[in-house]
């Protein structure tokens, strides 16, 4: 873990340890993500938008604006979090909105925070409701009101925070209430990332690895990376332990090939669990439309889980079509999977 990131000495007052750690926060992936804004590879926009916040606020002496992050998994949201704590130099303290389950734990964090330094929420839009009110005071006013008793005898204490930057992060921006989100200064979508940016991802992750990787290699690992540094990431580990067992170390397109077909990972990046979801679709329901909770119960997952990690990659390339009647595969779906759509209407009207 960041050495600056704040410790509690009480565990029952820390949700920060009681929780398990996200892929994200792994010895392994932390020495892969990038530490300073320069070496922030894609996002192009937000990079530029974060560098001219960053530079104003340090000729200001003054704490960054509250930032919001939006977009899929997977596409550098945690990441820039720690870029802009390294970039202004200051302590960082990270949470996830399921682990503030009540009041005292937000209160217990704001409250321990140092001058300047910034407060971090992975999943923010989950932070309940009765939490998520603690916020506004102490984004607006850097203040929060605590109440002491109850009935008659109950009575308020305003207290002073210090200055402090809050980073949020969310899969699912239409989930966060209008008081909250207007509180954040920059807000900013993640998108999906090239196969250019992803190649270069991966070309520096293998360096960082000590592993030799050519060029058409990155690229095809680029192209089944669904668009995301998260998961170019994840497969090149998978690649890296395939060629050290079944090759000779070195990575080219061949090894790459035959590691992810074990791995499930098709030409387009679709996994065993994308196709299970399409085929549902095609074969259950005859393309659709159908609902996503008809689905997740054919195929035993939380309807979540589809919405926030299936569906945003195969809504972009085209795979799915969302109506307001249900989900629908496209035709490209049925090409990708060898399943005739003509086929499917002649089964459809029997």
């Amino acid at each position: 873990m960041n050495e600056n990131i704040l410790k509690f000495s009480s565990e029952e007052t820390n949700p920060i340890s009681s929780y398990s750690m996200p892929i994200d926060e792994e010895p392994e992936m932390l020495s892969l993500r990038p530490k300073r804004i320069c070496e922030y590879i894609g996002q192009p926009e937000i990079i530029e938008t974060l560098t001219i916040a960053i530079e104003a606020a340090r000729k200001r002496k003054e704490p960054l604006d509250h930032v919001l992050f939006h977009g899929p998994p997977g596409l550098g949201k945690t990441t820039l979090a720690y870029i802009i704590s390294n970039e202004m130099g200051t302590n960082l303290t990270v949470t996830s909105g399921p682990a503030l389950e009540k009041g005292g734990d937000l209160v217990g964090i704001l409250t321990h925070l140092d001058e300047a330094s910034l407060l971090f929420i992975d999943e923010i839009h989950r932070t309940p409701k009765p939490v998520e009110e603690f916020l506004y005071p102490a984004m607006e006013d850097f203040s929060i009101d605590v109440v002491f008793d109850k009935g008659v005898h109950a009575r308020s204490h305003k207290f002073r925070l210090n200055r402090f930057t809050l980073v949020g992060a969310t899969t699912r921006v239409g989930l966060l209430s209008a008081p909250l989100r207007d509180r954040f200064g920059i807000f900013r979508s993640l998108d999906f990332y090239s196969d250019e940016n992803l190649v270069r991802i991966a070309t520096r992750s293998a360096e960082l690895l000590n592993v030799k990787i050519n060029t058409e290699a990155a690229f095809e690992l680029a192209k089944r990376s669904r668009g995301t540094p998260r998961i170019v990431n994840r497969l090149l580990k998978r690649v890296r332990d395939y060629a050290e067992v079944r090759a000779d170390g070195i990575i080219d397109k061949k090894i790459v090939n035959s590691a992810l077909s074990l791995e499930g990972v098709d030409e387009k990046g679709l996994t065993n669990l994308d196709r299970h979801y399409l085929k549902t679709i095609i074969e259950f329901y005859n393309g659709g439309p159908v609902g996503i909770e008809a689905i997740a119960a054919t195929l035993q997952e939380e309807s979540d889980t589809l919405v926030d990690v299936i569906e945003p990659y195969l809504l972009k390339i085209g795979f799915v079509t969302r109506t307001q009647s249900g989900r629908r595969a496209s035709e490209k779906a049925y090409r990708h999977l060898g399943i005739g759509v003509q086929s499917m209407q002649r089964k459809m009207f029997k």
